[in-house]
């Protein structure tokens, strides 16, 4: 039998309207003094006021920061950590992207225990209690509502750091599909590929085990019902759900396992190139997964999810990446002679470590190298 251990997972609060749970939520876990942690563009489409109504109106106070930013730096969470270290709160509030829930969950790490995030990078370096957390994501796509990893960009280098503990696992995620009807096309076509690369890394590498199996297949089953819809601008309520709960699977399947080469080929693209983290993901994975096809157990996973969708996986990706339009390698400003750079620092993230079929520098080179054609 396989030896493997399962991490926690949120209690899932999930239907369209559910927001107006969030106070029911917050006062589970004693909050009563709440920081809600946003962004600029989610105060200005008035959903964070919708939240801020709700739990006002249930008598929690809350003091709102809305200066998340996109690939959140350690001084990004260091400025949030600065300004709720001046506010007496009780529970933290993530609402939006994963670049809000990964400031909060940074933030948590930071106000409960102090230093700078890099003193966290790995897992369960946390020593002090922290805060409970509620994470309410208002795109389908990161998981990052299910997963106890704050994910962080080093100032200068651009690198990221993954920071985990399972104290700063969401005690909640509240899911409302009407949240994320708003996005903009680019948005949540980005955030669609990136749940698709996770249920699909998730459930071939060698952390996989028969929880993460699970949460992936599942998680693979609901985005793929949705995502072309979605990537269409075509999307009904009912594909909008079925994306966020597919991708809130996804993220519980990586908490309980990890990803792949896809996620360790596409952060070199978003650190040098400025690559957004789903576009950088969806250029890789199809070559990624032709690579793992010649390995036989990650063959064995890709048969099985080729039934789910009665059509040749590999093919099947590409062609839903195809609807979304994006601009290819070149279209990025890569090139062959950055090819080397990309293909060293590729083969030094954390995530390649847990491929299917290992790669070495070399084998990221070529890899860039097919994409790039």
């Amino acid at each position: 039998m396989q030896s493997f251990e399962t991490r926690s997972t949120p209690r899932l609060v999930a239907g369209a309207g559910a927001l107006a749970k969030l106070p029911d939520c917050v006062q589970g876990v004693g909050g009563t003094h709440v920081l809600l942690v946003t962004d600029a563009g989610l105060i200005e489409a008035g959903h964070a006021g919708h939240a801020i109504k709700f739990l006002e109106d249930a008598g929690v106070k809350v003091t709102c920061y809305d200066h998340a930013h996109v690939n959140p730096s350690e001084s990004d969470i260091e400025a949030c950590r600065e300004f709720a270290a001046g506010v007496s709160v009780d529970c933290i509030v993530g609402f939006g992207g994963g670049s809000s829930m990964d400031t909060a969950k940074g933030c948590n790490f930071l106000l409960s225990n102090g230093g700078r995030m890099s003193d966290y990078k790995g897992y369960g370096l946390a020593k002090e209690a922290m805060l409970p957390f509620i994470a309410v994501p208002t795109t389908a796509g990161t998981g990052s509502e299910c997963q106890s990893y704050a994910v962080v960009s080093r100032d200068g280098s651009h690198e990221k750091i993954a920071c985990g503990d399972p104290k700063a696992l969401a005690r909640v995620a509240l899911l409302d599909p009407e949240l994320t009807v708003s996005q903009p096309l680019k948005v949540a076509s980005l955030t669609a590929l990136d749940a698709l690369s996770h249920a699909l890394e998730a459930a071939v590498c060698t952390r996989k085990n028969p929880v993460s199996a699970i949460y992936a297949k599942e998680g693979f089953k609901r985005i793929a019902s949705g995502i072309e819809m979605v990537l269409q601008d075509a999307a009904l309520l009912e594909h909008r759900a079925s994306m966020q709960i597919g991708a809130a699977f996804a993220g519980m399947a990586i908490e309980n396992s990890m990803l792949g080469a896809a996620h360790a080929a596409a952060n070199p693209l978003t650190a040098k190139f400025g690559a957004v983290h789903g576009h950088a993901v969806a250029l890789m994975l199809p070559e990624v997964m032709r690579w793992n096809r010649e390995e036989r157990s990650a063959t064995a996973v890709y048969l099985e999810l080729a039934g789910m969708i009665q059509e040749p996986l590999v093919e099947w990706v590409e062609q839903v990446i195809g609807l979304a339009k994006l601009p290819d390698l070149a279209g990025c400003g890569v090139t062959k002679e950055a090819i080397p750079d990309l293909a060293a620092d590729a083969a030094t993230q954390w995530t390649g470590q847990f491929n299917p079929r290992p790669l070495t520098e070399e084998d990221f080179a070529g890899l860039y190298g097919r994409v790039l054609g």
